[in-house]
Formats: C-alpha cells, sequence, structure tokens
C-alpha cells in the first residue's frame, strides 16, 4: 500500500476491499536469475476498505519536501 503512515497496517485475518487495484507482472532478472512475481498496487490506504470500514485520515502518509543543491560544497 502505498503513501501509508509508519503507525499504519493491516493485520493477519483482516478483510480487505481494494476499491482501484493495479495488478502487474513483474519479471526480473539478476545474476543470470530470473524472478517473477504478480505485484498489485494500492495508491493509498484510504482507497482500501478494512474489516467493512475505511481507515482513518492518520493512514496515510503526510507529505514530505526534501531539497538538495548538487552544487553546493560538503
Amino acid at each position: 500500500v502505498y503513501n501509508s503512515a509508519p503507525s499504519w497496517g493491516v493485520a493477519v485475518g483482516d478483510a480487505l476491499g481494494v476499491a482501484e487495484p493495479l495488478l502487474t507482472q513483474h519479471l526480473h532478472q539478476h545474476q543470470g536469475q530470473t524472478f517473477s512475481f504478480l505485484g498489485l498496487r494500492v495508491p493509498s490506504p484510504l482507497s482500501l476498505v478494512v474489516n467493512g470500514k475505511r481507515p482513518p485520515g492518520s493512514a496515510l502518509a503526510p507529505p514530505r519536501l526534501a531539497l538538495s543543491n548538487p552544487s553546493a560544497p560538503p
């Protein structure tokens, strides 16, 4: 679940409803080995239904702004 707060999560046995799933087949090769798996992307915890209820707004990760200046001296 993308954009979820670190303090939020689901537990084993929870019933999940996914409103806008994006199922993707991943195929990766590394050091002569091939790895293939399905990924189910959920853009936000707020698009889920967990045990019949919507998660609270606190389930969404707060926005962060990161700035860098590559030309600044270390």
